[in-house]
């Protein structure tokens, strides 16, 4: 018995190795001085200078950013909404709409991003930086409801109505009432649809025109000759991803613990 469980832990062991050594090697090759991808010279910043000189690296971090917190907030306002009213329909509708949302999460992406290039250029719109945006709404949407409507399920239906009957306005029994209820999976979703924007590529390089590129692309185009400045890049990204986990976890629990001791301290009073 003990022998599974050591054989357990350094297969788990060997997982994370796998999985996380190349990161860790290209956050200290961001640190090295030469060009070479394979021998530490010395210490330097030389990248990271390199990289905030580096105009087309800094437009791009801008069209990423811009466009996950834009396609965030518009696909979780259309997620949110969506699963709210399908929880209205009837059955056979309402299972209708749900297979057609898992279409676009179970479709390849290259597929997705075919289609929605055909359809820009039926449209006749320019490719760019909307192009880009309307395609990250339209690929985070169905991960929204995927996190919502669970939610919804779960949620007293009769709730609003109550609200309603008690004088509250349909705004308010949406904003005081049901939202509130569906915070866990409003906010899984929002994290899944900025974190599925922000690292596409395929789509976005199918979507994208006149000289609009994001992260993704800009990587893309520097594997192409021997550039570091990819390592410090990659590192930020890196850094940027580990203190938003630490806050979205830590930031609740710290949340949570004041709400137990300020009832603690309120049941001492009494």
């Amino acid at each position: 018995m003990k022998k599974k469980k050591i054989g357990a832990v350094l297969y788990i062991a060997l997982c994370f190795i796998f999985l996380y050594l190349p990161i860790v090697v290209t956050m200290i090759y961001s640190f090295n001085s030469s060009k070479s991808l394979t021998k530490f010279n010395s210490f330097s910043l030389r990248w990271y200078q390199n990289l905030f000189e580096s105009s087309e690296i800094m437009q791009a971090v801008w069209v990423s950013v811009s466009i996950a917190v834009l396609a965030t907030i518009i696909s979780t306002v259309l997620g949110t909404l969506t699963s709210i009213g399908l929880s209205k329909n009837r059955k056979i509708l309402k299972e209708l709409i749900l297979n057609v949302n898992n279409i676009p999460i179970m479709n390849p992406d290259i597929v997705t991003a075919i289609g929605l290039m055909i359809l820009f250029s039926a449209f006749h719109l320019e490719k760019g930086y909307l192009t880009m945006l309307l395609a990250h709404i339209a690929f985070c949407t169905p991960y929204v409801i995927t996190s919502v409507y669970p939610k919804v399920r779960t949620m007293d239906p009769n709730l609003a109505n109550a609200a309603m009957d008690l004088g509250a306005t349909p705004v308010q029994a949406l904003t005081k009432v049901i939202l509130p209820m569906l915070k866990e999976g409003i906010f899984a979703g929002v994290l899944l649809a900025f974190t599925m924007s922000f690292d596409d590529f395929v789509i976005s390089y199918f979507v994208t025109g006149n000289g609009v590129s994001n992260i993704s692309i800009v990587v893309y185009n520097m594997t192409k000759r021997t550039n570091p400045t990819i390592n410090a890049l990659s590192t930020i990204v890196i850094l940027v991803l580990v203190i938003t986990i630490v806050l979205v976890n830590a930031i609740p629990a710290i949340a949570k613990k004041r709400r137990r001791d300020k009832e603690e301290l309120r049941i001492e009073e009494k």
